[in-house]
């Protein structure tokens, strides 16, 4: 099945099972529709399960806006790469954006508090994903589909494999779950509907959760090929592996460095063997035509027509588009006036590096002196809906330019990384891999770094310099040690211009005030109000 006609299906979907309007991880989404006639249609399978894939690009019922899947947010703002993305890219050292809505500059300057309305929204997405999840694996047991007696033999092993799917896509919720809040409540498909409130578990337990699942499900996943984009496959399950393994050390206090880096080894070896690799169109990843890209391993898939929503890479173009900029340069109809770079990022890059080619700097300014002006800061349109032969996306308000979730380059630095931290692998190898991306970057060998600048304090840099804008930030440098407290300050932190010292409690965000109201199982986050 094409990636458009997956596409079609999730935006079908939702019209046929909507959205609750709850957040309660042990409630069933609402359905307009009986199990008996929904599922009379072999299609419906892989119809909830596309809807499952659309819950990470769309808003709601009806696109662009309409029918929210979760209210007390603008329809807009409550997207979930819209809201992940800020949560992990405005509170660093690498962007800032100008809106005055409520909750935004706080997140600006690691300033929120448990009434911010991005955080909630982020955390009642979280939930409505692994509700969803939870949903289709209820109904797609074996005893379930034996009981309709009209799934054929081959449909049967088909649904398997969505089954996987399904299950891929709770563990990555979780994980953005277990990052941003920690402690928060595992609740699965075992789980009885309508019961007691569920209980809350430990950041460890859910971590081990979400490896374990990805662990038994790996080699159930599609095979990776063009026709599995945007879908989970086994390199996109490889990849989040390898995320949660460098992590451990924040998420459960015991490194698993050897874990990463085997991880890492094996995306960059297997995908080589399906044909996959580094890109030599850098700019391309981030273009209308990013399918394309031999880099991309795991998508969030957008459609200008398809996928219509003020969320996602939509967001992201137009928001990165203002002051004197032409909005047809970058195939959209007009300028949000929205994010900027902070001046610690355009530091990244030294002479010779292409990478950050893209920095609109006329009319702007290095320093943000005012978050609430776009001219303050460079502009850094590095999504654009736009291809690479520069034709213009098939809408200029909705952009066809997907959002890459994982890519090969990220593996390079992982390996590298877990390998100066002790988890095996050579130090040539890593050498290797942090010069090819240099290469790439620098159109030659003139970038390259020798042995003694392989350190880990470069490659926190070279992270920086490569997956800009990624939604890496604030996970790298909370690893790293560096998000709050004064070690490393940058425009804004701690709502100081030059910026200031910030209390460790921002390494997690809060648990939403109702939701402690809701489910008295639940313990604030430390440092913050009950």
């Amino acid at each position: 099945m094409t990636t458009s006609q997956w596409k079609a299906l999730g935006a079908a979907a939702f019209l046929l099972l909507g959205a609750t309007g709850c957040t309660d991880p042990t409630v069933a989404p609402k359905s307009s529709v009986t199990d008996a006639n929904f599922f009379n249609d072999p299609n419906s399978y892989r119809a909830l399960l596309a809807k499952i894939y659309a819950g990470l690009a769309l808003t709601g019922q009806q696109g662009p806006a309409g029918q929210p899947d979760i209210q007390s947010i603008d329809e807009g703002f409550s997207q979930y790469l819209r809201l992940y993305w800020q949560l992990e890219e405005l509170p660093t050292d690498e962007a800032v954006i100008a809106w005055g809505d409520l909750g935004l500059r706080d997140l600006n300057t690691q300033q929120w508090d448990v009434g911010n309305p991005f955080v909630k929204a982020m955390y009642y997405r979280v939930f409505y994903q692994v509700m969803m999840a939870n949903e289709f694996l209820r109904q797609t047991t074996g005893a379930v589909l034996a009981a309709r007696g009209n799934v054929s033999p081959s449909l049967r092993a088909q649904i398997q494999q969505y089954r996987a799917e399904a299950r891929f896509l709770r563990a990555l919720s979780y994980w953005h779950g277990l990052s941003l809040f920690a402690n928060i409540p595992l609740v699965t498909e075992d789980d009885p509907l309508g019961a007691t409130p569920p209980q809350q578990s430990t950041r460890a337990d859910l971590y081990n959760y979400a490896v374990a699942e990805l662990n038994a499900i790996k080699d159930s996943l599609p095979a990776p090929s063009p026709s599995t984009y945007g879908r989970a496959t086994r390199l996109a399950a490889g990849m989040l592996l390898a995320n949660l393994y460098l992590n451990d050390s924040v998420y459960t206090g015991t490194p698993n460095w050897s874990g990463a880096l085997t991880e890492a080894q094996t995306v960059i070896t297997s995908s080589a063997g399906l044909g996959y690799g580094l890109d030599s169109n850098y700019r391309r990843m981030f273009m209308a035509d990013n399918n394309t890209s031999p880099e991309i391993l795991f998508a969030i898939t957008q459609d200008g027509t398809h996928t219509q929503s003020y969320g996602g890479v939509t967001f992201l173009v137009h928001a990165s588009c203002g002051g004197s900029m032409k909005p047809a340069d970058y195939g959209i109809d007009g300028c949000w006036y929205g994010l900027r770079i902070k001046p610690q990022a355009d530091s990244f890059y030294a002479a010779g590096d292409k990478r950050p080619a893209y920095l609109y700097t006329t009319g702007q300014t290095l320093a943000v002196a005012d978050i609430g002006t776009f001219t303050n800061g460079y502009a850094a349109p590095k999504f654009v809906n736009k291809t690479s032969l520069g034709a213009s996306g098939s809408n200029s308000g909705f952009v066809d330019t997907d959002f890459p979730v994982f890519r090969v380059g990220e593996a390079y630095l992982i390996y590298a990384e877990a390998q100066l931290r002790g988890g095996g692998g050579t130090r040539a190898q890593a050498l290797a891999y942090v010069n090819a991306l240099r290469e790439r970057a620098y159109g030659g060998t003139s970038g390259d770094i020798t042995d003694p600048e392989l350190t880990l304090a470069y490659i926190l840099a070279e992270r920086g310099r490569e997956l800009l804008w990624e939604a890496h930030r604030r996970t790298d440098l909370i690893r790293f040690g560096l998000f709050t407290a004064g070690t490393y300050k940058w425009a804004w932190k701690g709502g100081v211009v030059d910026g200031t010292a910030t209390d460790a409690k921002f390494n997690l965000y809060p648990l939403p005030a109702n939701e402690l109201i809701a489910n008295p199982n639940l313990k604030q986050n430390p440092g913050y109000a009950p």
